[in-house]
């Protein structure tokens, strides 16, 4: 049974780790195979859809920006009605989709996304945030479908240990996978948009359910979160 919606992936971590420059990275990767659209969220601005537009990653009309006005976390996992709205609205103006890819504006290691708004996540971290990120844990770090160590190449700069991060993440994630990732060197971002396709495609298979490795966050599955 071929999938009603697309599938939604929601791509969280802390400011400045590079979500919207892998978002660009996978767009241009995964754009001549698949329908691809993007919703980002910004608490005042729309930099980071703009960021996406400047860069040509898809046609502007796909990069939806919303403006949260509180905290990303609230936004994403518990209401989630702005973010709800604008991915079901995109699908109506721009689809059939087949991946829509959902930002979360910049956070901390606590950011998780409902599943009522991604089926899978990707949590990003960055080496000049420290190599100690991945033994401090958290939701993200520990239980995000994917984790994508960035900036791979800064760590001689920085003096991180991008071994050490791998191993920790490993050992806080047990099977989860854990990539580390230089958008800026080859091959940037293609073992990510490989776990993707991967994703894309057990989603065909299963007709349409995916469910995330990330517990703990409030399901409103059956309709629109709604703050309390």
């Amino acid at each position: 049974m071929p999938a009603e919606r697309a599938l939604r992936v929601g791509i969280g971590g802390p400011v400045g780790s590079g979500k919207s420059s892998l978002i660009a990275a996978l767009c241009h990767e995964l754009r001549d195979e698949h329908r691809i659209g993007v919703v980002t969220n910004d608490i005042y601005t729309t930099e980071d859809a703009e960021f996406l537009r400047a860069s040509g990653a898809l046609s502007p009309e796909r990069i939806v920006a919303v403006q949260t006005g509180c905290c990303p976390h609230t936004a994403i996992r518990d209401d989630i009605t702005t973010n709800l709205e604008a991915v079901e609205q995109l699908e109506r103006d721009e689809g059939p989709l087949d991946l829509v890819l959902v930002e979360s504006g910049g956070d901390n290691l606590t950011a998780v996304f409902s599943p009522a708004l991604a089926d899978v996540q990707i949590f990003v971290i960055d080496v000049a945030g420290g190599d100690d990120i991945p033994r401090k844990g958290g939701p993200g770090v520990a239980r995000a479908d994917l984790l994508v160590i960035n900036k791979t190449d800064l760590a001689p700069f920085v003096g991180s240990d991008v071994g050490m991060m791998i191993s920790d993440a490993t050992i806080r994630r047990g099977t989860l996978p854990v990539l580390a990732v230089s958008l800026r060197n080859p091959p940037r971002a293609i073992a990510v948009a490989e776990w993707v396709r991967a994703r894309l495609a057990a989603y065909a298979r299963a007709g349409g359910h995916l469910h995330s490795s990330v517990s703990g966050a409030p399901d409103h599955r059956h309709g629109h979160a709604h703050s309390h």
